[in-house]
């Protein structure tokens, strides 16, 4: 599976972090994008697949969403984060996956850096690596 994450605005907060995790999965085919304008993530996303972070989305544990990803190996997907604002109704319709890291409400930079930890461990556990333990 070769995957895009796309975020709303570079991150301040997390930034040294985010950047560690995209520099760990850049092996596996992983590519880290930030645009300026909410719009541009569909824009940028276009043909791919489209998982949508927001908080009425679906949970999973991490061994259940690995294998939910197994299902669209091979093909492109994309993860979305927004801004503080998060995804209207019209955005939330377009994906193919909402999916909810926590039924708390996350800060959108918190977010994305809890998704890049967690798609590290979904490709290392696919990998038999053991960070996933």
């Amino acid at each position: 599976m070769r995957s895009l994450v796309l975020a709303v605005g570079r991150p301040r907060l997390f930034a040294r972090e985010i950047e560690r995790y995209a520099e760990r999965l850049r092996p596996f085919g992983l590519t880290l994008g930030f645009v300026r304008r909410q719009k541009e993530l569909f824009a940028r996303s276009e043909g791919m697949r489209r998982v949508v972070l927001d908080e009425r989305g679906r949970l999973f544990t991490t061994l259940e969403l690995a294998r939910f990803l197994q299902g669209w190996a091979g093909e492109r997907v994309a993860f979305l984060v927004a801004d503080a604002e998060g995804f209207g109704e019209e955005d939330r319709r377009r994906a193919d996956l909402l999916l909810a890291l926590s039924p708390l409400t996350l800060q959108h930079e918190l977010a994305l850096l809890v998704l890049m930890e967690q798609l590290y461990r979904v490709h290392t556990l696919w990998a038999g690596h053991p960070y996933h333990r």
